[in-house]
């Protein structure tokens, strides 16, 4: 049984899937984490005022708007922010979201 999660390309990703998964402050809170980390963050290891499942829910709509990309060690999952593939279909968009919260933080 694969481990790995489905990942959608980019292609296949709306702006508007993109951004709905960016509406919600924890989502961003996880994408502005992973955007200034030095590596990849497991599931458990971020700064999520939410409980486990809901912190799973909201790990699962950013693979599924394409913004991360996650996959096992052992037993962590771990999480990376599709940060090229990211800019490559929509530039400067990761940018203007980590700098929004940079600027409001």
């Amino acid at each position: 049984m694969e481990r790995t999660p489905p990942h959608p390309q980019l292609s296949e990703v709306t702006l508007q899937q993109v951004l709905e998964a960016l509406v919600d402050p924890v989502r961003r809170s996880v994408v502005s984490q992973l955007a200034i980390a030095d590596e990849d963050i497991a599931c458990g290891a971020f700064d999520m005022p939410v409980s486990k499942s809901t912190a799973t829910h909201h790990f699962k709509v950013l693979r599924e708007a394409g913004l991360i990309r996650q996959y096992y060690v052992g037993t962590s999952r771990m999480n990376a922010l599709r940060r090229t593939e990211v800019e490559e279909a929509f530039p400067g968009l990761l940018g203007a979201v980590t700098g929004a919260r940079e600027e409001a933080g």
